[in-house]
């Protein structure tokens, strides 16, 4: 029951590195759609500046 089999040296980090790839893409669409939302955010400020001075 205690023993650490060779199953182990395979099993540990494979799942290590499954993680490291999901975390990768939800961290890459995370960070693309907080850029997006700054980009928006951004064109709005500039609209509402422009229809100040505009009017």
């Amino acid at each position: 029951m205690g023993q650490i089999t060779a199953a182990h040296f395979i099993y540990i980090p494979a799942v290590l590195v499954v993680g490291v790839v999901i975390g990768w893409i939800l961290g890459s669409r995370a960070a693309a759609d907080a850029y997006a939302a700054e980009l928006r955010r951004r064109e709005e400020r500039e609209k509402r500046k422009a229809e100040k001075q505009a009017s």
